[in-house]
C-alpha cells in the first residue's frame, strides 16, 4: 500500500526530474494554430519508452500528433489521465518579463507559454506514471497518460482518441487543466452560433433603394439583448450566458451593407440541450420575418460542445477529497468551471465520471508571463500517483 508520505517523498525527490521535463516541454513551441504538437509529444514518447511503459504517437496531419501511454493494471476499470499539448500565441513578446518559449526558473516557478495552462499539469501526470512504473504499485486497472492536440480551437485529439475506442474500459478521467490543485466537477458547454443578415445594395447616397442587412442584424440584436439559453441555475456553474461578441458588415462607405454577420458565444449548463437553444433563436428570426417581409437571417452552429458534470458523491470525487486531505490538510471543496475542456468530447454520452485538477492557476491561463509553481507541481504529481493507486483499489 502506498502511503501519502510515501507518494510525497518520490514527488519530491522527483522534483528535478519533473522540472526539467516541464522545462523542455515549454521550450517546444506548440502553439495553436498551427499547432505542431509532434515534437512535445515526441518528448512524452521517448520519457516513457525509456521507462518501459508502453506509448504510441497518433498521427494528425502534417507536424500534429497525440500522445498515449499505458501502464498495465489488474483488469479493472482503467483511469485516463488527460492534457493537451496546444497553447494559444504568447501575444506580443515585449509584455513578457522572460521570453515565452525559454522555460526559465526564477523564485521557484516556471516561466512561459503553456507552463499553466497545461504542460505544467502533463508533465507531472507523466511523472506520477513514471513513478508508479519504477516503484511497482498495483494498480487495480490500466493507468493511461493521453496527451492531445487542438484542444484550445476544435479539441481534435479528445475526437481522435473517443473515436479510436480509446475509452473503451475506461471508468474515470482526470483532467490536469489549471484549477490551483483544487477540484472542479462540472463544466459549461460551449454553443457558438454564426447569425447572417442579407440584404440588398444601393448607391450610398440612395439607401432608399436598398435594404441594409446592418440594420436588419439590429433589429436582431435588440431581440436578443434579454435572451437566456435557460432559465435554470446549476449549483456550480450558475446562470447560462449568451454574448454577442464579433460584428462584420459592410464593404465599402458608399455602398448599402448587402450582409451583416455576428457571432455569439453560449455558455450553457446541463438541462436544456442545445438543439432546443438554437430553436429559441431561430424562433428570433421567425418573429422579424413576421413582422418585416425584408428580413432575411440565417444560422450557423460553428462550435457544440455540451455541458458535463460529475455528481459530487461519486467514488471518483471521494477519493480525490480524501487525498487531498491527507495530502495538504485541507477539504476539496468540487467547483464548476465556465469553460470547456476535453471532457466535453470525452464524457457525454457516455456516463465517465470526471475531475479537472492541475498545479496551474486559471487566472494566468493565456496571460503574458504565464507561469506555475515548482512545489505546486510536485503536489499535483503526488497526488496523481496516489489516485491512481487508489482507483478501484
Amino acid at each position: 500500500m502506498l502511503s501519502t508520505q510515501h507518494a510525497t517523498q518520490l514527488a519530491q525527490e522527483a522534483k528535478s526530474e519533473l522540472v526539467s521535463l516541464t522545462q523542455e516541454l515549454i521550450r517546444t513551441p506548440t502553439s495553436n494554430p498551427p499547432g505542431e504538437e509532434e515534437k512535445a509529444a515526441a518528448i512524452l514518447l521517448q520519457k516513457f519508452t525509456s521507462e518501459g511503459i508502453a506509448a504510441e504517437l497518433i498521427p494528425e496531419g502534417p507536424g500534429r500528433a497525440d500522445l498515449v501511454a499505458r501502464l498495465k493494471g489488474a483488469g479493472g476499470p482503467a483511469l485516463l489521465f488527460d492534457g493537451h499539448l496546444d497553447t494559444v500565441p504568447p501575444g506580443e513578446e515585449a509584455a513578457w518579463t522572460h521570453p515565452p518559449y525559454s522555460g526559465v526558473l526564477d523564485k521557484g516557478r516556471i516561466y512561459g507559454r503553456g507552463t499553466s495552462d497545461m504542460k505544467g499539469g502533463i508533465a507531472a501526470q507523466v511523472m506520477a506514471a513514471v513513478l508508479a512504473k519504477r516503484t511497482g504499485i498495483e494498480l487495480a486497472g490500466d493507468l493511461i497518460v493521453a496527451a492531445t492536440c487542438g484542444e484550445e480551437i476544435d479539441n481534435l485529439g479528445a475526437h481522435t482518441l473517443r473515436n479510436a475506442g480509446g475509452l473503451e474500459g475506461v471508468g474515470a478521467i482526470v483532467i490536469a487543466e489549471p484549477s490551483n490543485n483544487e477540484i472542479f466537477i462540472a463544466e459549461k458547454g460551449a454553443l457558438w452560433l454564426e447569425v447572417t443578415t442579407s440584404g440588398r445594395t444601393a448607391h450610398g447616397s440612395m439607401p432608399n433603394l436598398g435594404i441594409n442587412a446592418i440594420w436588419k442584424m439590429h433589429a436582431f440584436m435588440d431581440k436578443m439583448k434579454d435572451f437566456k439559453p435557460s432559465q435554470d441555475k446549476h449549483p456550480l456553474l450558475g446562470e447560462a450566458t449568451f454574448s454577442l461578441n464579433t460584428m462584420d458588415g459592410g464593404f465599402k462607405t458608399n455602398v448599402v451593407p448587402d450582409r451583416c454577420t455576428t457571432t455569439w458565444d453560449g455558455r450553457t449548463i446541463p438541462g436544456k440541450s442545445h438543439s432546443d437553444i438554437v430553436a429559441a433563436v431561430q424562433d428570433q428570426i421567425t418573429q422579424l420575418k413576421s413582422t418585416d417581409p425584408d428580413f432575411k437571417g440565417e444560422i450557423k452552429v460553428i462550435k457544440d460542445l455540451p455541458s458535463v458534470d460529475t455528481p459530487p458523491d461519486n467514488p471518483l470525487v471521494k477519493i480525490a477529497q480524501q487525498i487531498g486531505e491527507e495530502l495538504w490538510g485541507r477539504q476539496l471543496t468540487p467547483g464548476g468551471v465556465n469553460y470547456y475542456t476535453d471532457a466535453a468530447v470525452l464524457v457525454p454520452g457516455l456516463n465517465i465520471p470526471f475531475i479537472i485538477l492541475g498545479p496551474g492557476e486559471p487566472g494566468l491561463a493565456h496571460q503574458p508571463n504565464e507561469n506555475v509553481e515548482v512545489e505546486k507541481l510536485v503536489a499535483a504529481t503526488a497526488f496523481y500517483l496516489l489516485l491512481a493507486h487508489r482507483w478501484q483499489s
